[in-house]
């Protein structure tokens, strides 16, 4: 059974324990890495911001392609070995950035770093699911966001001593931190148990099923609406503050610090009520009313000519905000395992996760768009498509459920019904 004291990870044996860790230090690197690496890139390479948001993006792209290969690649190899390769190469792709000189080696190894980014999530997702009973998977994964905050946190501290400094053997020293944090999770992978490789399923089976799942495909598009939060909170937020209302200009960094420590409080309760598919797709649809929520406030935000009403109000939205991700968490997290097939998490977990990378890619510049050029109106449009999107997941999970992937695999597809009820009595296989 389920521990019920955060921050225990909630299943038995040393392996969440050692994810946990391996996320910890990876998050410790990333942390310092968000901070200092597009002023390392601009300010020390030479790169112009066009040209550095431009090689980001054809990483990023690149990433969200390679995702479901490089989680296949889990799957057939084993995902314990896949992801401390990945690891391994993802530090590597940080060192290159300490070599690139102008825009052609830097996409390249933009191109490099995402693509390994990607792949490991997807490894280390196969590899939580081959490690952590079926009905312990979201709770684990709570716990690893949590902890993966509290990293990123420790990172950022890190990264703004870099930022004071402001010398580039300071920008160079965050980006070796970050190499070795990758070197160090390898390690820690790799005292994880070993995970036999996936059988290659039936005869004539796609290699790539995921890609025919349609309903998937749907859920998971779904969701990539709902992950346009993050470039809201990095992007967008940040200069609405900034040019639209009276709010301080530190009220910035003190609502990036809210929603990090609020996710490393709350994620593992939001967490516990989540049994089910049906209990994930009513925390995806409460998540969609308290974005909707959240956009409404912001959308106010505007109105008040103090400072401090403005605070308050801004203040208000991001807890509405950040409520609402920790439970678009837990059910997504419910929603992404449940509705793969066992031996196949790696690819479905590549795939799932590429509503990551599309939303950092593709969000900030419509997002932007449509709430600085439409302004209080612009927020309401936004909070009526996280809504609608929220309230559509669960026919989109219910149609998953029923089908079988890669149109009626005859070996290796989910089971109808497999996973879907909240957990009453005792677990059924999976």
């Amino acid at each position: 059974m389920t521990s019920r004291t955060p921050p225990t990870p909630p299943a038995s044996g040393s392996a969440p324990r050692r994810l946990a860790l391996a996320q910890l230090v990876n998050s410790v690197g990333d942390g310092a890495y968000y901070v200092c690496s597009v002023l390392y890139f601009t300010r020390v390479v030479g790169l112009s911001a066009t040209e550095a948001g431009a090689g980001l993006t054809l990483g990023w792209a690149a990433g969200a392609v390679a995702g479901v290969p490089l989680g296949h690649l889990a799957d057939r190899r084993g995902p314990r070995g896949a992801a401390v390769a990945l690891a391994v190469a993802t530090a590597a792709a940080v060192a290159v950035f300490l070599a690139v000189e102008d825009l052609p080696s830097f996409t390249a190894a933009a191109v490099l770093y995402a693509c390994c980014q990607c792949g490991l999530g997807a490894a280390r997702q196969a590899l939580l699911a081959a490690l952590v009973p079926e009905r312990e998977r979201t709770r684990v994964r709570a716990y690893l966001q949590s902890t993966g905050n509290a990293g990123l946190a420790v990172g950022a501290a890190l990264g703004g001593l870099a930022l004071h400094l402001d010398t580039p053997a300071a920008y160079r020293a965050v980006l070796a931190v970050d190499a070795a944090a990758f070197l160090a999770a390898a390690l820690v992978l790799s005292r994880l148990p070993a995970v036999p490789a996936a059988p290659a399923g039936a005869a004539g089976a796609p290699r790539l099923a995921v890609l025919r799942d349609r309903p998937y495909a749907l859920v998971t598009g779904l969701h990539s609406v709902l992950l346009l939060y993050m470039p809201l909170l990095s992007v967008v937020v940040p200069l609405w503050t900034v040019q639209r209302t009276e709010a301080p200009r530190w009220t910035v960094a003190a609502l990036l610090a809210l929603n990090t420590l609020a996710v490393v409080v709350l994620q593992v309760r939001v967490a516990r009520g989540v049994t089910g598919l049906r209990s994930a797709t009513r925390y995806v649809r409460l998540s969609g009313v308290l974005m909707l929520a959240s956009c409404a406030a912001f959308a106010l935000s505007s109105a008040p000519s103090s400072p401090w009403a403005a605070l308050a109000v801004l203040t208000a939205a991001a807890c509405a905000q950040v409520l609402g991700e920790t439970l678009l968490a837990a059910g997504a997290w419910e929603i992404s395992f449940g509705l793969a097939p066992e031996g196949r998490h790696g690819q479905y977990q590549g795939f799932f996760g590429t509503g990551t990378a599309v939303a950092r890619m593709l969000g900030p510049l419509p997002l932007t768009w449509l709430v600085l050029g439409g302004g209080p109106a612009g927020w309401l449009a936004l909070g009526a498509a996280f809504l609608a999107s929220a309230c559509a997941i669960a026919p989109a999970v219910r149609r998953a459920e029923a089908a079988c992937p890669g149109g009626g695999l005859p070996a290796g597809g989910r089971t109808p019904g497999g996973g879907a009820a909240d957990a009453a009595g005792p677990a059924t296989a999976g």
